[in-house]
């Protein structure tokens, strides 16, 4: 079966995590997008975990922008996980 390119669900990957809280942190996102990947990423000398959880999902999703419609995050933050679907 052929899928076409812009037919390809966007996929985003996201990670983040403080040490101490707060304290030094860092987020990261994997983006795909009709097979090319894009690796985002950012961090904080004084921050909290929560923000780097919530600030992963929502770089991803700014740098997608409007480009696509159907879009699958992957996450392992309950945080982010719970308060999406409210």
């Amino acid at each position: 079966m052929t899928i076409e390119r812009s037919k390809r669900p966007t996929t985003v990957f996201t990670d983040g995590a403080a040490k101490g809280n707060p304290g030094p942190g860092g987020w990261a996102a994997i983006v795909v997008v009709a097979g090319r990947v894009r690796e985002l990423g950012g961090g904080s000398r004084y921050t909290t975990n929560n923000r780097m959880e919530l600030t992963r999902p929502i770089e991803a999703l700014s740098y997608l922008k409007q480009s696509t419609k159907r879009i699958t995050v992957y996450t392992n933050s309950t945080y982010i996980i719970h308060n999406i679907h409210k």
